[in-house]
């Protein structure tokens, strides 16, 4: 493996994965279906499930000292049960030193509010992911602005998915998975509305990347990761932002265990970016967003 200079130079595993999936039946299976087997099945990855020590031994060996672990509720929409969120706040209680909890609630639940508010203040997660394609709804709808206001008032992050997603790739009609849910420009009314709201934008967002590096650049409460795609595939244009204008809003992240730290680690590490800036992605940033 070729490591980052940054991870060279750093006093132990720095580096924060803001974007991690549990390597268990829960997510893989359970959560996942047949859409996650269609991914699977169209990139050549297997669904094979691992424990939690040995997922931690692979990011500390790789220079990576914290991850966000991410729930997941699209059960209206897909009919897959959740990842469900007191699973989330145990595994991160087993593990207080290395995961960062982020629930996840169901937009076209009922009771999604009162979820919401139940991860904060009774089992104490950091924050909040949405998988729009996946949960099937439109950010920017009214109907939902309820539930964001409620988060900005809880005072915790949301991740987005931002682009496609390889859920129920080359099935029959996606599976019925709506990509357009993954135009980051539905977030862009989110972020005006709810300006409190720190928002991180999963993924480079193809094929909307120019979008997304706008509203990064626009919004001052708007952010994104790098995780979901090998950085030698990640568009130029990304790249080039992430070390000039918007080196104080790019994060690492991998979306685990679909794509592993070390060959991502590897590959980030073949780009033309200065010590001062792997910090920034690496870690740096991370760290003020998530208040570490």
């Amino acid at each position: 493996m070729t490591t980052p200079t940054a991870l060279e130079n750093a006093d132990g595993p720095r580096a924060i994965d803001t974007h991690a999936h549990q390597p268990t039946s829960e997510f893989l299976h359970d959560a996942g279906g047949q859409m996650m087997r269609d991914a699977a099945d169209r990139f050549g990855a297997d669904l094979e499930t691992d424990t939690y020590e040995n997922m931690i031994a692979e990011y500390r060996e790789a220079g990576v000292g914290r991850a966000v672990l991410l729930g997941w509720d699209a059960e209206t929409n897909t009919g897959n049960p959740p990842v469900p969120n007191d699973y989330v706040a145990e595994v991160r209680d087993e593990h207080e030193d290395f995961f960062i909890g982020f629930g996840s609630v169901d937009p076209l639940k009922d009771d999604c509010v009162e979820e919401a508010i139940r991860c904060v203040e009774d089992l104490g997660l950091s924050g909040f992911k949405f998988q729009q394609i996946a949960q099937g709804f439109d950010p920017s709808d009214p109907e939902h602005d309820e539930l964001f206001a409620t988060i900005e008032d809880l005072g915790v992050p949301v991740v987005f998915h931002g682009g496609n997603s390889t859920l129920g790739a080359c099935s029959a009609g996606g599976r019925g998975l709506k990509i357009k849910y993954g135009n980051p420009m539905l977030i862009d009314d989110v972020a005006a509305d709810h300006p409190d709201l720190q928002i991180l934008l999963a993924h480079p967002a193809f094929p909307w990347e120019r979008e997304q590096l706008a509203i990064c650049q626009q919004k001052g409460n708007v952010y994104m990761d790098l995780s979901g795609w090998m950085p030698r595939y990640i568009d130029d244009q990304v790249v080039h932002y992430a070390k000039t204008l918007l080196s104080d809003k790019v994060m690492f992240g991998t979306d685990y265990p679909m794509i592993e730290p070390d060959p991502w680690l590897s590959q980030f590490a073949e780009l033309d970016l200065s010590e001062d800036i792997q910090r920034k992605l690496l870690w740096e940033n991370a760290e003020e967003f998530f208040g570490l």
